[in-house]
This record gives structure tokens, C-alpha cells and sequence, in this order.
């Protein structure tokens, strides 16, 4: 049975929640303060975290940063901060995914979902090769393949792929994108995001005005989808 931690001062929020997920059969456990959050995630090993930023002993980015130094848990941000750059600095700190209050509990159980099944091993994954069903890349050995014939990437294309593909489904921030592929002098030339975004659309969405594959969330960075 998935196990999630709720973290979170409000108690109505906290109570709705518990309700909604108890009732899809989910283990769920709560904590009001960040403390309380990392003490039961030390000891009860969540299988996610939705975690609100407003906490009254610290900050939720503290608290995503104090779970990250030991855990890959999937960590859903629940907060009423609106600003992308708050966005952003929970992304950057190792957040899966970000919901703004107020929220639409189908919404927030469909982004829970979501990011349980991105941690758990895919098939076909484990041995470094994703299926899109329109085009195939093949991680270990730097080649992509669409409609049969294999597809010519720039050094810097097959980086950028690379990092999306290894986060797939996933909200991969600007800066993380540009200090990755770019170096770390880098975070703030989002202008090489967009040309070289736009060529890898060329070269495999089938579409490239409307992607399905390679994802831009405005203001925050780029998502891949299967």
C-alpha cells in the first residue's frame, strides 16, 4: 500500500486530505511543522510527500532540502505562493512537481499518482531505452531512432535530451536545464533553452507547434512526457 506523508499548518487542508486519500486506500500519515516532517519521513519512509512552503519553524524548500540529502522520494509541493520564482527555488531544490492553492483534489490525486509512478522502475527503463511510440532513445548508447532511421543530434541536443529523458514526466527547471547542459555560469541564458528546445522538436515531435513530447511549463522549465 502507497504510503504519503502530508505536511502541512492548515487543518482543514490536512483533514481533506487524509479523508480523500483514505478513501483511495492510500496509508497517510501528517505532520504541522517541517520538523515533524523529517522525523516522519526518517521513520516511517513515505512513499511520497506533498508538502506545503508555509510552515511556522522553517521554510518547505528547507524542508525538500533536509529530504534530499538522504531520499529520492517523490515530493509534491502544495502551496498559495503563486510566483514563479518561488516555483522555481522548490524545483531547483529537488521538488517533483508544484500545485498552487487553491487546488482541485482530482488534480492534486491525478499529480500524486503520477509521481508514484515515475519513481517506481519502468520496464524498458532499467536497461536505458524509452519508447515513445513516434520515436525510441536509447540512453547507453547516445542514439535515438525515429520511424526506423536513426536521428542526427548535436552534442548539445543529446544533453539536453538526455537530462529530460532521465527526468521524464518530470518539471525540469530552467536553471537546472541551463547549469546541466550549459555549465554552471549559465543559469540565466533561457534563450538557448528555446532554440535548442525548438530543434528537438523539429527533429521528433511529429507536430512541433503542438508537442506531446517535449513540454514547456512558462516561466519554470520543460517537462518530457512518454
Amino acid at each position: 500500500m502507497t504510503r504519503v506523508l502530508v505536511v502541512d499548518d492548515e487543518p482543514a487542508i490536512v483533514r481533506a486530505l487524509v479523508i480523500n486519500l483514505k478513501a483511495r486506500s492510500y496509508d497517510v500519515d501528517a505532520a504541522e511543522d517541517g520538523a515533524g516532517a523529517l522525523r516522519l519521513a526518517a521513520d516511517r519512509r513515505p512513499d511520497v510527500v506533498v508538502l506545503d512552503l508555509g510552515l511556522p519553524d522553517m521554510d518547505g524548500v528547507e524542508v525538500i532540502r533536509g529530504l534530499r540529502g538522504w531520499t529520492r522520494v517523490p515530493i509534491l509541493v502544495l502551496s498559495a505562493r503563486h510566483a514563479s520564482e518561488e516555483k522555481v527555488l522548490a524545483l531547483d531544490a529537488g521538488a517533483d512537481d508544484y500545485v498552487t492553492k487553491p487546488f482541485g483534489m482530482d488534480e492534486l490525486l491525478a499529480r500524486l499518482r503520477a509521481a508514484v509512478r515515475r519513481a517506481e522502475p519502468a520496464g524498458g527503463e532499467e536497461d536505458g531505452v524509452v519508447d515513445t511510440g513516434e520515436f525510441t532513445v536509447d540512453l547507453a548508447a547516445k542514439k535515438v531512432n525515429r520511424g526506423g532511421k536513426d536521428v542526427r543530434l548535436t552534442p548539445t541536443e543529446w544533453h539536453l535530451l538526455e537530462v529530460l529523458v532521465r527526468n521524464s514526466g518530470r518539471l525540469v527547471a530552467q536553471k537546472q536545464l541551463l547549469r546541466e547542459v550549459w555549465g554552471p555560469s549559465y543559469g540565466t541564458e533561457t534563450n538557448y533553452l528555446r532554440v535548442y528546445m525548438a530543434q528537438l522538436r523539429r527533429k521528433l515531435e511529429a507536430d512541433p507547434s503542438h508537442p506531446r513530447h517535449f513540454i514547456t511549463e512558462p516561466g519554470m522549465g520543460y517537462r518530457f512526457e512518454k
